[in-house]
């Protein structure tokens, strides 16, 4: 059975595309036609303007051509009467099928994998960045180059063509593997700064809590809400890929770090997972996971399933977690209560709003063991005195000092997890 859907003309010199999918059976065709859905949203995010869109049912994909010969040929029929000049299969590709859609259907053929490396390669913005995506890129690229010297020509521009592709047209698998070899060592080297500003955040006492989610759930809007800070935000897909971390302090004292991170999607490519790594491990080293959900997309259940997913890949998934239902100010009294009920120990908020983000910031201190507790400590005159008590102020919340000469007594409010190495060696009273 075949969809097609209609939509204005595009603007002039804009990609046209057509967005091709496959259901297995009739109890994934709703899931198919989301996904096509999303896959139109990547399209926009990579200035495609979508003409028409195929669902073909069949039980497999077939290996030469991906669909059967029939809605092939009805595919190429349509495209030729809409003007499509690309056409983008919400599948990876095998070199083959590549290969042979492209010459059945004489115009640009990509995959979802092309595309989601398309806009990695647009939003990377950092060294680090940058250099994963093209890590990513080029092992996409190297299965594909044998006897893909038709498709790889087309690398020049448009979708699933920025970054290494522009340089390497005539690049060989030798030195395609020599330049990834050297990516891979920067990025080591990367790795091991990044793991030594890690170390250095977990002598202290701020834990470290993670944003994760599935791409433009809101996790920028909230990390902004809780840091105060101005990070990018907006409804384009995979806005963040570099990590930012930055401290929050509650009301009582404590503080904790928060680190947002690159979106994840539903199939993100196992190149871009293994390129990212590095990235990741900001996750994976995390003491708590607040995993952001958009409560009003109907796909709520498969983007909790595809950020899990990733999770597993990066060995995260036994960090403890918050479940935060975000956006909950899109939500009506009935839909409110049909997401309450299926996920009764998330939090409901609006990162965008401000509200419910009290009610967060408590469970947070609760997980961490962030509440504090009162002590008042004696200090006699000592060579090491200064520096004690400037470990106070550096990791609890001085509520008072005095000192008369003869000794110094502070009253501090330590937070519950780092009383144990920070005050109960020192005198308590």
């Amino acid at each position: 059975m075949t969809r097609l859907r209609r939509h204005d003309p595009p603007a002039r010199d804009s990609d046209r595309a057509a967005l091709v999918g496959l259901a297995s059976g009739p109890a994934v065709r709703d899931a198919a036609e989301h996904s096509l859905e999303e896959l139109a949203g990547l399209a926009d995010a990579v200035g495609a303007e979508v003409r028409l869109a195929l669902i073909q049912e069949r039980p497999r994909p077939d290996p030469a051509t991906f669909l059967g010969s029939g809605k092939l040929e009805t595919l190429r029929l349509a495209c030729d009467e809409s003007d499509v000049n690309i056409v983008i299969f919400d599948n990876e590709l095998t070199p083959a099928q590549l290969r042979n859609l492209e010459k059945t259907l004489d115009r640009r053929v990509v995959d979802r994998t092309q595309v989601i490396l398309d806009i990695f390669a647009r939003r990377a913005r950092t060294r680090e960045g940058k250099l994963q995506v093209e890590l990513a890129q080029l092992k996409y690229l190297l299965p594909r180059l044998v006897g893909a010297g038709a498709a790889l020509s087309r690398l020049g521009g448009g979708i699933g063509t920025r970054g290494p592709g522009e340089t390497k047209l005539e690049t060989d698998r030798r030195r395609l593997r020599d330049r990834i070899a050297s990516i891979t060592r920067e990025i080591a080297a990367v790795k091991s700064h990044r793991d030594h500003l890690r170390a250095k955040r977990q002598q202290g006492a701020s834990p470290t809590v993670a944003l994760v989610g599935y791409t433009n759930a809101g996790k920028t809007t909230l990390f902004n809400r809780l840091t105060r800070a101005d990070a990018v935000a907006s409804d384009a897909l995979f806005v963040t890929l570099d990590p930012l971390v930055r401290q929050v302090r509650l009301p009582e004292g404590p503080t904790f770090m928060v680190s947002d991170t690159v979106g994840f999607i539903d199939r993100l490519p196992h190149t871009l997972v293994a390129a990212f790594r590095a990235t990741l491990e900001e996750v994976s080293s995390a003491d708590l996971l607040l995993h952001v959900v958009d409560a009003s997309t109907p796909d709520l259940d498969r983007h909790i399933a595809a950020v899990r997913t990733v999770l597993d890949e990066v060995d995260a998934l036994d960090v403890p977690a918050l479940l935060l239902l975000n956006k909950c100010d899109r939500l009506d009294v009935d839909e409110r209560t049909r997401v309450r009920t299926a996920h009764p120990a998330a939090f409901e908020l609006s990162a965008l709003a401000g509200d419910g983000i009290d009610q967060v910031l408590r469970a947070v201190a609760e997980r961490l063991a962030l509440d504090v507790q009162r002590y008042t400590l004696t200090f006699a005159p000592g060579p090491d005195v200064a520096a004690r008590i400037a470990r106070l102020y550096k990791h609890a919340r001085v509520v008072s000092h005095q000192d008369d000469g003869r000794q110094t007594i502070v009253e501090v409010d330590v937070p519950r997890r780092v009383a144990a190495w920070l005050v109960e060696p020192m005198v308590t009273a």
